[in-house]
């Protein structure tokens, strides 16, 4: 018969041996996980990504409307605060410019629908002291008469431009095609924002312009 003390120690082995090889197991599948890149997003000019819909008129955001050739403005409150752009409380606010490379696809959302047009020029109004911009303009083009009529009456059909005064402009202008004008027609409210057409006109030239005056509803 075997000692007590040494089958005591044989079984202490195995219990040991069992343990090791368990632990060895488990270290050897942790070590095979691969572990997940934790994903980032690209900033710039070290400003925070948004997530927003909507556009800033920062560094950043200035070169994205540029780059993607789109632009989203938040009025839906009745106007367009500095802070929700990301510019400072005394900024101006950029000139956005792209007649060189193609127009933008404006889009500002009022407080009832939306204001939309195809433009090449996008300012902002306003002054070190407000804290919002009192105007965007922007700039539409066409390239024939025909083409300019169909501009102003969609701005009466969807912003509620005055249609007595638009008509009685573009009744003149059909009978004289030579004619020269600047006219700013009766602003439309139907929004709950005030758009006014400013009608550059000169039928001399190939292209006729409609600055869009976009302001707070009086």
């Amino acid at each position: 018969m075997r000692p007590a003390r040494l089958t005591s120690r044989r079984c202490f082995r195995r219990q040991a041996a069992v343990v090791l090889f368990v632990l060895a197991g488990s270290f050897a599948l942790t070590g095979c996980q691969i572990s997940s890149p934790i994903a980032t997003e690209p900033t710039s000019q070290g400003s925070t990504v948004s997530t927003s819909e909507f556009s800033t008129l920062d560094a950043a955001g200035v070169e994205q409307i540029r780059a993607t050739k789109t632009a989203r403005l938040d009025m839906s409150s009745g106007s367009l605060k500095k802070a929700d752009v990301r510019v400072t409380a005394d900024s101006f606010g950029p000139e956005i410019n792209t007649q060189d490379t193609g127009k933008i696809a404006l889009t500002v959302v009022a407080p009832n629908g939306e204001i939309t047009g195809e433009t090449d020029r996008i300012r902002f109004k306003t002054t070190a002291a407000r804290t919002d911009f009192s105007e965007v303009t922007y700039f539409l083009t066409a390239d024939s008469p025909e083409a300019y009529f169909s501009l102003i009456r969609d701005g009466v059909q969807r912003y509620g431009i005055d249609s007595a005064s638009a008509e009685r402009w573009i009744t003149s202008a059909e009978a004289d095609p030579a004619t020269k004008s600047d006219f700013s027609i009766t602003s439309g409210t139907d929004t709950g924002l005030e758009v006014n057409y400013d009608l550059r006109y000169d039928g001399a030239k190939d292209t006729q312009v409609i600055i869009v005056h976009v302001s707070p509803a009086a």
